[in-house]
């Protein structure tokens, strides 16, 4: 198949998911109560709640709400937030960065961590440090992220002092957006959210690459490679870590607009001021404008990501380019 044809198809597919979310994150919060009941004042009469439900649009009928929603969204425009009466999108817009930072910085620890460690389990399984790295993978997995985060905490920043429990730090403004990344300040500030976000990715990271060198160490062309006399250091990059990597990019891809998607907790745990914080504080105000408008750009992200990942996957697999061809 032509490249140029599946990229149309995977981008009408994106166009397809992103209409159906849509329609389930639209009528899912207009069934969740009634944002006038926040809003209002407790002494409001119904004169004035009458006239913010009509002020607010949600006197019309969801379905007319909904086209109406849509026709704005395909200008670009989600709506205004019900308390901050500000652009829905600018908002997250001003959120995002600091979560994809703290994001990138976390998949940075899985991927530097996770694939060296599970490399080393992989290929050395009956090695005391290996079943170390497979049970503290396993732990990884098993505790909270809440209180692993109160934990680190309690630990650099209580009981140590090294780290700060709190806030971005320091920022730098870099093409007309604040960056924590970019001061030492904000670093020592990012260290303990970004831990905390990458336990359970450099977990899943090690196990995938722990089960995907031992399959692949023992395949044909792998014995064949150590018979030519290859170095084993060649043999790894070359024939070991580069099959493996296939599935991980895909699995990579998926986490990182996972962590983005679900870094809710650990921007509360460490009052991290980014998009997270900004949904949760949203969704107890009943802001829906701004919770819709989260929803539709974190699946947009999903999507981008997946179609990013499935370019990548046809780069590193031959065998994927060759029955595309075909």
């Amino acid at each position: 198949m032509n490249f140029t044809v599946w990229l149309i198809k995977r981008l009408a597919q994106a166009a397809v998911v992103l209409l159906i979310m849509s329609v389930i994150v639209f009528l899912g919060l207009h069934m969740i109560g009634n944002p006038a009941d926040i809003l209002l004042a407790p002494d409001a009469t119904q004169v004035d709640r009458a006239e913010l439900i009509e002020r607010l649009g949600l006197d019309l009928p969801v379905w007319q709400q909904y086209w109406l929603f849509l026709k704005s969204a395909l200008q670009g425009d989600l709506g205004n937030s019900f308390v901050y009466n500000t652009p829905a999108v600018t908002l997250i817009l001003q959120r995002l960065p600091a979560t994809l930072e703290l994001a990138v910085l976390a998949m940075i620890f899985a991927v530097f961590i996770g694939i060296p460690l599970g490399l080393f389990a992989g290929l050395k399984p009956e090695n005391p440090f290996a079943k170390l790295i497979t049970t503290g993978s396993i732990l990884g997995f098993s505790l909270p992220t809440f209180w692993v985060g109160l934990l680190l905490i309690m630990t650099f920043s209580v009981s140590l002092g090294l780290l700060p429990a709190s806030g971005r730090g320091t920022t730098v403004r870099l093409f007309g957006v604040e960056w924590s990344f970019l001061t030492l300040d904000g670093l020592r500030h990012m260290l303990l959210p970004a831990i905390n976000l990458a336990m359970f990715k450099v977990s899943l990271v090690v196990r995938l690459t722990n089960a995907g060198v031992r399959e692949v160490k023992s395949l044909d062309y792998v014995r064949f490679a150590r018979a030519k006399g290859l170095s084993p250091l060649r043999v790894v990059r070359r024939h070991i870590l580069r099959n493996v990597m296939i599935p991980l990019v895909t699995v990579l891809g998926i986490e990182f607009g996972s962590t983005v998607a679900f870094a809710v907790v650990t921007e509360n745990i460490f009052s991290w001021p980014g998009a997270g914080k900004l949904i949760l504080d949203s969704i107890n105000a009943l802001d829906r404008p701004v919770v819709v408008a989260y929803l539709m750009v974190v699946v947009t992200l999903f999507v981008t990501i997946n179609l990013i990942v499935d370019i990548l996957y046809r780069v590193l697999d031959p065998r994927v380019r060759t029955e595309a061809a075909a």
